[in-house]
């Protein structure tokens, strides 16, 4: 049986007007050094963005978050940034920034089924 590896995650958030803090969840990041996992899964509920904030570019923000998506896959599509190892993309894709998709913090947790973590955290913090 695999034992439990230390992870850590990010939520990724929308912030259309950052003066005012107010974010909402879209996805989560998970990283997992052993066994080199790196993972992002998102929902546009594009209705709900919309009552939340009706000025957001919806067709922009699908773009942005697809690209995250590229990165984190490692995908040619994702330019230079999807080189890099999996640990500096996760930092990359975390790091702190003023602008319309923004992560949390990370945080960590063990989990022996990265997987399904990513799943229940997904559920958990966007859906």
């Amino acid at each position: 049986m695999q034992g439990k590896n230390l992870y850590e995650y990010a939520v990724i958030r929308i912030v259309p007007r950052i003066e005012r803090e107010e974010f909402l969840n879209v996805g989560v990041i998970t990283f997992c050094k052993r066994p080199k996992f790196l993972k992002i899964l998102y929902h546009i509920n594009e209705k709900r963005i919309s009552a939340f904030c009706e000025d957001v570019d919806i067709d922009t923000l699908k773009k942005n978050l697809f690209a995250l998506e590229q990165i984190c896959k490692g995908s040619k599509e994702g330019g230079s940034v999807a080189e890099w190892d999996i640990q500096a993309r996760f930092r990359w894709l975390t790091a702190v920034r003023s602008s319309l998709i923004q992560t949390s913090r990370p945080h960590n947790g063990f989990s022996d089924d990265m997987e399904k973590t990513t799943q229940c955290l997904f559920e958990e913090l966007v859906l």
